[in-house]
């Protein structure tokens, strides 16, 4: 096998590999959400139905970690979804990083840099809480 083919099976692979991780990603993320909905309703499917127009605070717990992974290993139905929606929120990020770990591979260093700048603004955004 040439220099040439090697590379380009290289380039075939890791391109496989990302688009198996979106694919895999978004999969995993919905199969998690419909657990949770199915709980939901299995909980939840005899009361009557709540006005939406008004925004329920009544689970404040499910907007920060600690009370999602909480819930979701109490087998709590806001629990599960919320970290079904956190997987879904994950896929582009880890997609993002191995197309650094690609960038880096290939002494792309521009792209690599900007990966990195993209990948610096995520982690940033995440763990700054808002003022």
């Amino acid at each position: 096998m040439t220099k040439q083919n090697r590379e380009n099976k290289e380039e075939r692979d890791i391109q496989k590999i990302i688009g198996n991780t979106l694919r895999w990603g978004v999969t995993v993320a919905c199969a998690i959400a419909l657990v949770g909905g199915a709980v939901y309703l299995m909980q939840h499917g005899n009361e009557p139905i709540k006005d939406y127009a008004i925004f329920d605070k009544t689970h404040p717990e499910y907007t920060r970690l600690r009370g999602i992974f909480g819930g979701f290993f109490n087998f709590e139905a806001y629990g599960i979804i919320q970290v079904g929606v956190i997987a879904l929120l994950l896929t582009p990020i880890v997609r993002v990083a191995l197309s650094f770990v690609d960038f880096v591979d290939k002494h792309d260093w521009l792209y690599a840099a900007i990966t990195s700048v993209v990948l610096a603004i995520i982690f940033v955004n995440s763990i700054s809480s808002p003022t």
